[in-house]
Parts: structure tokens; C-alpha cells; sequence
């Protein structure tokens, strides 16, 4: 056996046994899937057959190779079993098996000079950050299902949006609490990682993270203002949702429901009428039909609400004491922490004393929720109050949120452009294979896809932002 082999061995073990934790995820992906748009419990009852109710064993429930020994049937009734299930567990397995690979194995300059996607200092191995790992596979897993989710019903659940950004919020900050108090000040830092301390002086690869502490984007050691702003931001955002909960503040689109019974009452009857007159077979057939043609009218049936500028003012109201608390927030930081000093160029400046590494953390956290998902909700205020129709649901709100919180603020930011460019691509193909892809998509896929960009292909991206703005190698800071 070559040496390189017995060097490979730990890695590759690593990465099959992430493989096969993506399989399993797969599996709940699925049932994720199935259950949660009917309300079902998720955890009860155990899987089984939907028609003659046979109780999966654990040979069954083998994410991937059940399907294939099942032959894709039922085991007893015979029923088929959408080949949908593999699939799904086979995606999974792949991106974080390949997620897993593109931040430990591959190297830096494996094709055509691009190669792994983890910060500089996450080479040093998974010991060190294994924590961020974590945060990213729990979102792409929940994207997934979020992703297939809003294609089929037009809506995004928010508990799946809900995950991710706790879990980045708890393992993100319990991370560097943990890495701090290890290694203490800059000073002691092990040999593999000088660097990504000094900031003023940082030597980073990509343009999108320069001089960054952390393997997300963060406002810096020093960044009080920054950190306040997330804290006031947060706390003002958990305010509204009170004012909500008690009726002081009214939810947006409330009355949706009852305009929607009151518009489609003759429609609903008449349908009804003819229903019955069907056999039962016919109905059963039919079933699958009715489901989706249900999915694509209700993007039809918000774009036909006639008082969507009504409801953003309520929006903007809700947004209110975000923005007040965090502009608060990050001032009154700035009064507690900072200092001011004399530069010799422009006069008074402001010159932070540092913060410590875990409240810069977590303020990257709290901005990348803020920033990711305030981005996307002023689109969707703004487009809602120029065009008179709802231009975004919320969905796509809180979902680039939870991305923001986990990524940080950068990557989010740039993925909810490129969603654009996904959408795109897909009317095209939409246009080539017309009537298989012709019905209305969300946009809550395309912000997915155009994340999952950002994941895997930043090299890429980053390249191409360099371009853009005249840089054609790596950043170099003053």
C-alpha cells in the first residue's frame, strides 16, 4: 500500500461516516417532508406503509439500500414506494459528504487553483472547528427540506428555519467561549493559526471574509458598535413579537383567510358539487392532481390579495423597535466600551478597545440573522408598496435569516442577488421543457439553491466578485 493511503485512512473514515450521517438525515428529511405540510407528529407514529399501514423494520428503514432490497415495493400490499425516498437521502449523503471534503480534504489548489471552502484557519482540522461543521450541515439539511417543502405547498415552515439559527447561536458562541478560554490571549495561540487574530494586518484568501476571526463574517475584534447593534436588534425584534402575541401590534395579512372563503365560496361549492357526482376511484386518481394544482393557485390566490400595501405598513410597524433598539444598542456600546482618539489625517476618530472573542461571535450571529433576513424583507416591503401585490412571503424572510445566522452576514447578502440569476436559469429550462417545469415556483428554492452556491462554489464567486471590483488576486490588507 502506497504511504498516502495509510495517511488518507483517518480522513476518509471521517468521511463516510459523515456520508452516512447525511443518509440518515435523508431519511428524516423525508419524513420531514411528508409530515409536517399535513401537521402530523413527526416522531409518532414510527415509519410504515401509507396504504396498508405495515410497520417498517429497521432492514426497511436502511436509508437508500431499504428501497433497493424492497425493490421499490411494499413488502406485503406491494404498493410501490416513490423512488423520491433515495433520492432525497442520496442528495443529502452527497452534500455533506462533499461539504465535509471541500473543508478538510481537498486542497487548496486542487482545480484550476480553487479548492477548499473553509476559512484559513479551519485547515488546521476538524478538532478545532468541528463545532462550525456542525452549523453548517444542520443548515443544509434543513434547506433541503425547506426547499422541497415550498416547491410543493408555497410555504416554508418555520420551525425548519428555527433550528438552524439556535443551533448556530448555542454551538457558534459556546465555540469560541470554549477557544478562548483554551488558548487565552493572541499571544498564546497555537503555531497553525497566527494570524487570524491580527487583523490590521491579515493576509486572507477570499474577498468576502478579510481579516475575519471566525468561519463566519463578523464586525472584527473591536467591533462594539457592531455587537450593539445585533444585541439592541434582537431585543427589539423579540419586543414586536410580544406586541404581536398580546395584540398590540396586528399581524400582517390577517384577514386573509376570510377574503380568501368570501372570494372563493361559489368556486368551493361548485366544486364540491361536482366532486360528488364523481366515483370514488375517480376521486382517488385524481387526488394527487387536486393537491398540486392546490399548491400552484396559492401563489396565484396571494398575488390576487388586493390590500398587500395596507399590510406592509403594518410590517414597517413591526419593524420599528428592531430598528430603534438596535441603533440604541449599538450607541450606547460605543459610550460604554470605546474611546476616542486623535487621528493625525481626519481628525477626531473612533478607536474601539477590544471585545472579547465570544460577544464578537455571537454579535456575528445576531447580524447575520438581522442583516440576511432584513435584507430580504425590505425587498419584499418595497416591492409589495411599488407593485400593490405581495413581492416575497416571509418565509424567504426567516429562512435567509437562519442562513445569516449560520454563514453570517456576507454570504447570505450576495446568495439572495444570485438567487436572481437561479431564477433565471430556471425560467429558461422551464421555457425548453415546457410543461413539465412550466408551473409558477417559489422563490424560497432559488434563495436555496443560490446558498448552496455560496457553499460549495465560493472560490468561485469570490473570483468573480474580485473581478468585478478590480482585484485580481488575493486581498491583501493595509
Amino acid at each position: 500500500m502506497p504511504d498516502w493511503f495509510f495517511y488518507m485512512m483517518p480522513w476518509l473514515t471521517i468521511l463516510l461516516f459523515v456520508t452516512a450521517v447525511g443518509a440518515c438525515i435523508g431519511s428524516l428529511t423525508n419524513v420531514l417532508v411528508y409530515r409536517i405540510p399535513l401537521g402530523l407528529d413527526v416522531v409518532k407514529p414510527t415509519s410504515r406503509c401509507p396504504k396498508c399501514n405495515h410497520k417498517l423494520s429497521w432492514r426497511e428503514n436502511i436509508p437508500i439500500f431499504g428501497w433497493i432490497i424492497l425493490r421499490g415495493k411494499c413488502r406485503f400490499c406491494k404498493a410501490k414506494i416513490s423512488p423520491e425516498y433515495p433520492i432525497v437521502e442520496t442528495v443529502v449523503a452527497v452534500l455533506f459528504g462533499g461539504i465535509y471534503a471541500l473543508w478538510y480534504i481537498v486542497p487548496d489548489d486542487a482545480i484550476f487553483g480553487l479548492g477548499r471552502i473553509a476559512p484559513e484557519w479551519a485547515a488546521n482540522g476538524p478538532a478545532l472547528t468541528w463545532p462550525a461543521m456542525v452549523v453548517l450541515l444542520v443548515l443544509v439539511g434543513s434547506m433541503v427540506s425547506m426547499t422541497i417543502i415550498d416547491a410543493r405547498t408555497s410555504t416554508i415552515p418555520l420551525v425548519l428555519t428555527w433550528v438552524p439559527a439556535l443551533v448556530a447561536l448555542v454551538l457558534h458562541t459556546g465555540h469560541a467561549i470554549w477557544f478562548q478560554s483554551k488558548y487565552g490571549s493572541p499571544a498564546m495561540m497555537p503555531a497553525g493559526l497566527a494570524g487570524i487574530w491580527a487583523v490590521p494586518n491579515a493576509h486572507m484568501k477570499w474577498f468576502t471574509a478579510p481579516g475575519e476571526v471566525w468561519t463566519i463574517a463578523t464586525g472584527g475584534i473591536g467591533g462594539w458598535r457592531f455587537i450593539g447593534i445585533g444585541l439592541g436588534g434582537c431585543f427589539g425584534l423579540i419586543l414586536s413579537n410580544l406586541f404581536l402575541k398580546f395584540g398590540w401590534l396586528t399581524r400582517s395579512f390577517a384577514d386573509f383567510e376570510e377574503w380568501y372563503e368570501s372570494n372563493h365560496q361559489s368556486e368551493s361549492e361548485s366544486e364540491s358539487e361536482q366532486s360528488t357526482e364523481k366515483p370514488a376511484e375517480e376521486n382517488a386518481e385524481n387526488l394527487e392532481q387536486a393537491k398540486t394544482e392546490q399548491a400552484e393557485s396559492s401563489i396565484e390566490d396571494w398575488l390576487m390579495y388586493p390590500h398587500a400595501r395596507r399590510e406592509m405598513i403594518r410590517e414597517l410597524a413591526f419593524l420599528c423597535m428592531p430598528a430603534v433598539f438596535g441603533l440604541a444598542g449599538g450607541w450606547l456600546m460605543v459610550q460604554m466600551f470605546g474611546q476616542w482618539t486623535t487621528d493625525p489625517n481626519s481628525g477626531l476618530s473612533f478607536a474601539p478597545d477590544n471585545a472579547p472573542l465570544w460577544l464578537v461571535v455571537l454579535g456575528g450571529v445576531l447580524m447575520g440573522y438581522l442583516i440576511a433576513g432584513g435584507v430580504v424583507w425590505a425587498v419584499r416591503i418595497g416591492g409589495s408598496l411599488a407593485f400593490g401585490k405581495e413581492a416575497m412571503g416571509l418565509g424567504d424572510v426567516h429562512m435567509m435569516a437562519a442562513v445569516g445566522a449560520c454563514l453570517g452576514w456576507i454570504d447570505p447578502t450576495i446568495a439572495f442577488f444570485l438567487a436572481a440569476f437561479v431564477g433565471v436559469a430556471y425560467a429558461i429550462v422551464a421555457q425548453v421543457f415546457s410543461g413539465k417545469l412550466s408551473r409558477a415556483m417559489p422563490y424560497g428554492p432559488f434563495l436555496a439553491v443560490a446558498t448552496m452556491i455560496m457553499i460549495l462554489g465560493k472560490p468561485v464567486v469570490e473570483m468573480g466578485l474580485g473581478r468585478i471590483f478590480g482585484m485580481t488576486g488575493p486581498l491583501n490588507l493595509p
